[in-house]
């Protein structure tokens, strides 16, 4: 499965970032937001997602 930005379309990733998160429109404690936020980076081809996830774990061990 290609996942890398310059393999991928726009679209293509916002699959893939849906299909890896499932359903967030159900949720109601306010936290499904922050977490599809998180990806807009990777989304708009800004950030890959390694980037990503490591900038997430440096924050969470902080």
């Amino acid at each position: 499965m290609k996942i890398l930005i310059s393999e991928t379309t726009r679209e293509e990733r916002e699959k893939i970032v849906s299909d890896a998160l499932g359903n967030t429109d159900g949720l109601c404690d306010g936290c499904a937001c922050g977490i599809t936020k998180m990806y807009d980076d990777y989304i708009e081809g800004r950030k890959e997602l390694s980037e990503i996830h490591q900038a997430f774990e440096k924050e969470r061990n902080r």
